[in-house]
């Protein structure tokens, strides 16, 4: 079997792709935000790779070029935002605030959390940029000697807490503002919490996506700074 498969070059492509749909349409159907379309095809991916004993360098190969779409997508989150273009001006020192104070509170928990634990400090700087979108992240950490793969695998995680959690955390606060849902996913979700954001509405998903940008540039300046001070 895993002879057969490894000869299909885009093999890894084809069911990520179906798999990701059909994740999306169990997601549509049982309405638990637990369901997360990119968590349950995941699972469901490991799952088939251990049962049928595929090697991972063999589904890895038709499914990276699902990576150069990573950048093109992030791109297209300026849509939203320039449909909202006035709303951003009108509002942009809020914005600018609440998105450095977000950056700052998740490198700060980092490390806060990798000193308690006293993890090594490429543990810690492989967490660090786990906030922003994958694109920007991986060179975040490559360029300080973080573990790429684990970084994109927080990164992930992160994304995936973040759309699971934010209906729970916005009904507890409360915060019912669209501006705020939209910068608090963006900041701390990413581009999974952009795709939360876009589903409650077009001011969350146009604040999600500015967040995005933002927190990257932030993201990009501070985690040196940060690494050569305290790590």
């Amino acid at each position: 079997m895993s002879q057969l498969i490894s000869s299909a070059d885009h093999f890894g492509f084809v069911l990520s792709i179906f798999i990701f749909l059909l994740a999306v349409q169990i997601k549509l159907r049982f309405k638990l935000e637990l369901l997360n379309p990119l968590l349950v095809s995941t699972i469901i991916i490991i799952a088939i790779l251990l049962t049928f004993k595929i090697p991972y360098d063999s589904y890895l190969e038709g499914a990276d070029i699902l990576n150069y779409f990573l950048t093109p997508a992030t791109v297209c989150l300026a849509i939203p935002l320039y449909k909202q273009f006035s709303l951003l001006k009108n509002n942009f020192k809020a914005v600018f605030c609440a998105v450095l104070l977000g950056t700052i509170s998740s490198l700060g928990s980092i490390l806060l959390m990798g000193f308690f634990f006293k993890l090594p400090a490429e543990h810690i700087a492989t967490l660090l940029p786990k906030s922003i979108t994958t694109a920007i992240g991986l060179g975040i950490s490559e360029s300080i000697s973080g573990y790429v793969n684990l970084t994109v695998a927080s990164i992930v995680l992160t994304g995936i807490i973040g759309g699971i959690l934010s209906d729970f955390v916005f009904k507890i606060l409360p915060i019912h503002h669209p501006i705020a849902r939209g910068l608090a996913l963006g900041t701390s979700a990413h581009a999974i919490g952009t795709a939360k954001a876009l589903e409650m509405g077009e001011i969350e998903g146009a604040m999600s996506s500015l967040s995005i940008v933002l927190a990257g540039i932030f993201t990009v300046i501070l985690v040196p700074i940060v690494y050569e001070i305290f790590l």
